[in-house]
């Protein structure tokens, strides 16, 4: 396989005394809409984007796991473990961890590895960087140990990991988009059934994804809140899901105590605002496609309450500018990155007028991920394996 990124196989020689065997990558994703209904039941619509997680690893004659990363380990050096003895420590390297206990779990018994990884999709983004972890990691071992688990089975595995392990309760589509979408195309997926469709966005629009320099952390208290604010507003309209409470029926909503007919309401518009884009992008309709995006964001600061100042303030700044269709918060709020639809020609001049516009706020730092800046990764072709 072709080396990911220039130095690793030097940085995994030096660090374990020998060469790295295989090595895995798997794309960070940007949610183009529907946010919080993944765990809901619900629609969502991602798209992987150029920052990429590789994993490279190399077998063990026993059941030690030592673990470096080229942006994580610091001082830290190397982390070393025991298969069987895995214990959460509140460290990067618990997604680790929570890898080899959800194959374990599932008698997917692997021997002790030695792991070196590299990423750029930034933490805490909203880009899922934890779940481009999870899927390059297991994608690394599926083909070092001849594990028999098909892409369907490492989503699966590594949004386990995730929520049995670290404790973040998130629901399945990151690693769903980290390990099916396709770049390029947008992944319409029923995460109740796990139907999807691969759908490009309308001729002559493209995106604009922009960190707005504030993390945050989905194993952290208000994501917990939201989630279950969702299932007590479920419990109280006696369905299984808020996916079961179509727009007609909203008027429900208003029987619910504040904010859980708020939440609710988010939830069940912004599903049907998913239903709604992927029937723009099949007419090839951008300015809907647009008015989806900004109705959403609406959304989510007012009824759903995921937004920060900075992130608003980012948007605002998109919605001014004259390519710029719609724009949106994506991922899970609290911080992190929003994405814009904009005329294709006029993505990376609008990427820029955005950033510098934002950071003329004191204090404020953004980053533009998409378009990419310079070469992307090699990922060996269009799906990163």
């Amino acid at each position: 396989m072709t080396e990911p990124h220039p130095g690793m196989a030097s940085a995994f020689r030096r660090l374990f005394g020998r060469a790295g065997e295989v090595t895995g990558t798997a794309c960070g994703r940007v949610n183009l809409i529907g946010e919080h209904t993944d765990y809901n039941g619900g629609f969502v619509l991602p798209t992987p984007i150029p920052q990429f997680c590789a994993a490279q690893i190399a077998g063990r004659g026993d059941r030690r796991v030592r673990v470096w990363s080229a942006e994580l380990s610091g001082s830290d050096g190397i982390v070393e473990y025991e298969l069987g003895r895995e214990e959460v420590a509140g460290h990067w390297v618990d997604y680790v961890r929570g890898v080899t206990v959800a194959l374990a779990a599932r008698r997917h018994e692997v021997p002790g590895f030695d792991l070196a990884l590299h990423s750029t999709v930034p933490i805490g983004s909203g880009l899922s960087s934890s779940a481009a972890l999870e899927v390059s990691l297991l994608r690394a071992l599926r083909d070092r140990f001849s594990l028999p688990i098909d892409d369907l089975a490492v989503a699966h595995l590594g949004r386990a990991a995730e929520t049995d392990f670290v404790g973040a309760p998130i629901g399945i589509m990151d690693q769903m988009a980290a390990s099916l979408a396709t770049p390029g195309l947008a992944l319409f997926l029923d995460t109740r059934s796990l139907a999807s469709e691969s759908l490009p966005l309308p001729a002559g629009t493209g995106l604009v994804v922009i960190d707005s320099g504030v993390a945050h952390n989905h194993a952290a208290g208000d994501y917990r809140t939201r989630r279950a604010e969702c299932d007590r507003a479920a419990a109280l309209l006696g369905v299984r899901e808020l996916r079961d409470v179509g727009p007609g029926a909203i008027d429900r909503l208003r029987g619910l105590p504040p904010p859980l007919d708020r939440r609710a309401r988010h939830v069940v518009t912004e599903n049907q605002r998913v239903l709604d884009a992927v029937a723009a992008l099949r007419a090839g309709e951008p300015a809907t496609l647009g008015r989806l995006f900004t109705a959403s964001h609406a959304s989510q600061r007012d009824d759903y309450e995921v937004s920060v100042p900075d992130v608003d303030r980012l948007v605002e700044i998109a919605l001014a500018e004259p390519d710029v269709l719609g724009a949106r918060l994506t991922g899970g709020g609290f911080g992190g990155s929003i994405v814009a639809l904009v005329r294709e020609e006029r993505a990376a001049g609008a990427a820029a007028a955005i950033k510098a516009a934002y950071e003329r706020d004191p204090g404020r730092r953004a980053t533009v991920m998409v378009p990419a800046m310079g070469p992307g990764p090699d990922l060996n072709g269009a799906r990163p394996r």
